[in-house]
């Protein structure tokens, strides 16, 4: 008997149509929220007319984003988080984010790349630049954040090491981290990945508590000495290393 020949399995097709905030989100022009508020304002047009929100997009179809930045209108800018804003669905009252930057002309058109959870603070990068979302919170990207930690008992003297080597959570395990310690609770730590109250499931799982967890770089973005909702502008060399180091200029 002849031997048999594998059957070639066919190449699976890209997910046609797919939702207009999908679509202009995989295009790099804007996250996906950004993107329905894009088409409120009735600046994307599908084949000529005003797309709303839910409209299916085909691969064949002519999007055009009315008014949208190129790379001389992006802009990037540093941002200190206060404690008690929410950057991600506020329930009831909560100040979301949003909200917050409404306050100021400057700011109403940006948003905030990633998350920092409501009783935390720190640094928060706000841009219009939808390209770089996925290349800066993709679990397969290694981009370090580093934080400032003061928990509420003292740390154990075996808290480095263990917290180095990766924690195991009650889903998962962590990746290998650095970490300083700075007094009796407080220490600085680096990671180059994003879980859901990462820090703070750590240090329950080392048998502690955070008091208080401050963010103070992403990648080469500093906070500084800056101020609980100050912000500033990203330029210069410290905008160049940021962009090249998500391959985004060469």
């Amino acid at each position: 008997m002849k031997p048999r020949t594998p059957t070639k399995k066919a190449a699976p097709s890209p997910l046609w149509p797919m939702r207009i905030n999908k679509y202009l989100a995989q295009k790099g022009l804007s996250t996906r929220r950004g993107a329905d508020a894009l088409v409120t304002k009735g600046q994307v047009l599908i084949n000529g007319k005003k797309a709303a929100l839910g409209d299916m997009v085909n691969e064949k179809d002519a999007v055009i984003v009315k008014n949208s930045p190129t790379a001389h209108d992006f802009k990037y800018i540093a941002f200190y988080k206060p404690k008690g804003i929410i950057t991600h669905s506020p329930q009831g009252n909560e100040v979301d984010i949003k909200q917050y930057l409404s306050k100021n002309k400057q700011l109403r058109d940006l948003f905030p790349i990633g998350r920092l959870d409501k009783a935390s603070h720190g640094l928060l990068i706000l841009t219009n630049d939808g390209r770089i979302t996925d290349r800066l919170l993709s679990p397969e990207k290694i981009h370090e954040k580093e934080y400032t930690v003061e928990t509420v008992q003292r740390l154990r003297p075996s808290f480095k090491e263990h917290m180095e080597k990766g924690v195991r959570l009650e889903d998962s395990m962590t990746k290998p981290c650095k970490v300083q310690i700075m007094g009796e609770n407080t220490f600085r730590i680096i990671l180059t990945e994003g879980k859901k109250h990462q820090i703070r499931r750590m240090v329950s799982a080392m048998h502690n508590e955070v008091a208080d967890i401050k963010r103070i770089r992403i990648m080469n973005i500093k906070l500084g000495n800056m101020k609980p909702g100050e912000t500033r502008t990203i330029a210069g060399n410290e905008r160049k290393q940021f962009l090249e180091s998500l391959g985004l200029i060469a």
